[in-house]
């Protein structure tokens, strides 16, 4: 797999998903809809750690200026 997530699109996809995260688990999201965006959080948190994104390999968009 090659690094398709630069530094700027890693940072906002951890603060994204530590957002939602937080407001899961403090209670003011809830239902369905906590669920679908604890999931989307998971896929953003896992994807800003490996540095892949296969959406982005799909697209053929890199945001990764190192490579």
């Amino acid at each position: 797999m090659k690094k398709n997530i630069g530094a700027t699109d890693k940072l906002i996809r951890s603060a994204i998903g530590i957002i939602i995260t937080i407001l899961y688990y403090s209670g003011i999201i809830n239902g369905i809809l906590a669920i679908v965006l604890l999931a989307f959080a998971i896929i953003l948190l896992l994807t800003s750690f490996i540095n892949f994104c296969p959406l982005y390999a799909l697209l053929g968009i890199n945001t990764n200026k190192k490579t």
